[in-house]
């Protein structure tokens, strides 16, 4: 006889909290394929939203999984798939129909390798799943993230549509940007891991206004507004660089016993 007030849990049954961060990364999905449809059908400027719409739950869904306490292996792996359908089939598609299949023979391989090396970046970070790290790595990722090197791809897409066909609609210039952020996803360079992040409590009102200031730009100024966040973006890797650097050889040092004077000696040659 079951105990008043005591919830039994059905056998067989799965929480609920377990299915919304799954549901979040199946529409992720979904986007990355709709926005193949509409690169299908020549919608190029809602393609890229779609793509932008995918990333936005790609980034939500492992914080609500977090928060909600509903991560799992199935999740993971699911969010791997999404992010390789949504940041690498799907911007390959839309640069090969949009103006890389003007090089004819080329421009399908040059897609291929993006896609390609964004199934190779997602498979390296899920086989460092549950792998030790040293503490100052837990903030960096090892190359460029999936979802950001489909924001980076589409640069060229972002300049057309903001400032007409012409220079930018080339071939030649995609197949460039292209190749190297394919380059940059299986590289070793570390880049900052922003959802990691912790700011102070002071730091949070200019945060939110800055966020607030960047949604009412993108309401007026998508384009110009989404190449300044690349740029700033980009900007940020040699940053990340000289960080990780920096982090590396202090806890190197500190483990040679080297005192911390001495560190930020070497780290601050000029002073």
């Amino acid at each position: 006889m079951r105990r008043p007030g005591v919830r039994v849990k059905p056998i067989g049954s799965l929480s609920l909290n377990r299915m919304i961060p799954n549901i979040l990364t199946l529409l992720a999905l979904c986007a990355g394929m709709t926005a193949m449809r509409f690169a299908l059908s020549n919608k190029y400027e809602s393609a890229t939203v779609a793509i932008m719409l995918a990333a936005v739950l790609d980034g939500v869904d492992g914080r609500i999984a977090r928060l909600l306490k509903g991560t799992s292996p199935f999740g993971a792996q699911l969010d791997s798939l999404s992010d390789f359908v949504s940041f690498g089939a799907a911007p390959a598609v839309m640069l090969y129909l949009w103006t890389m299949q003007d090089l004819k023979s080329f421009g399908w391989p040059v897609v291929l390798l993006f896609a390609v090396c964004s199934a190779m970046r997602l498979a390296r970070f899920n086989a460092q799943i549950g792998a030790e790290l040293p503490p100052y790595a837990y903030n960096f990722f090892t190359g460029v993230p999936a979802p950001a090197a489909a924001m980076l791809v589409m640069i060229p897409m972002f300049l057309t549509f903001e400032f007409g066909d012409g220079l930018f609609r080339s071939p030649y210039l995609s197949g460039i940007v292209v190749a190297g952020v394919a380059a940059l996803m299986v590289s070793r360079v570390p880049t900052f891991s922003f959802k990691r992040v912790h700011l102070p409590i002071e730091w949070w009102p200019p945060v939110l206004l800055l966020t607030v200031g960047l949604v009412a730009f993108m309401t007026t100024e998508p384009w110009a507004t989404l190449l300044a966040v690349e740029a700033l973006y980009i900007a940020s890797i040699p940053l990340s660089i000289r960080s990780y650097r920096r982090l590396r050889r202090a806890a190197e040092a500190l483990r040679a016993g080297v005192p911390h004077e001495e560190i930020e000696a070497a780290d601050h040659p000029g002073l």
